[in-house]
């Protein structure tokens, strides 16, 4: 069955965020790393800031989720948090490295003052509009 556009959207946005944290200097260490509580978008690692559970959120022009801010609720944080320690113990070689949750809010169109911004052959061009480090800690 084919991907459905927002399924589409994301995942050029996933990409378009992976590419745009290795050009920070970071690693790529996992992308749509599933498991029972979820996915998580990407990790990455860094040598100064150590690793990031990235969660991208890619939303069109007329999202009425603030970009998708809204999305990021107390319930999702939860999973992520989950998530990200199944993930730690299926790879316990980065179980010593620092943690933080990130957010990248992407959206599909040309955006005045972008972080970054890229096109796509025959598509629109997505624009990084903010990358949150320590978006939320888990308690």
């Amino acid at each position: 069955m084919p991907a459905t556009p927002k399924k589409q959207l994301g995942d050029r946005g996933e990409v378009f965020v992976a590419r745009w944290l290795q050009k920070q200097g970071w690693v790529i260490v996992a992308q749509q790393w599933h498991c029972r509580w979820g996915e998580l978008d990407i990790v990455a690692r860094h040598p100064q800031a150590g690793l990031a559970f990235v969660e991208v959120k890619t939303r069109q022009r007329s999202s009425l989720d603030w970009g998708g801010r809204l999305s990021i609720t107390l319930q999702k944080q939860q999973k992520l948090w989950r998530s990200a320690q199944i993930f730690l113990a299926d790879h316990p070689q980065l179980g010593e490295i620092p943690c933080r949750f990130d957010v990248a809010l992407v959206m599909q169109g040309p955006i005045v003052g972008a972080v970054a911004s890229q096109r796509y052959m025959g598509q629109p061009p997505l624009a990084l509009v903010e990358y949150i480090e320590n978006a939320f800690q888990v308690s």
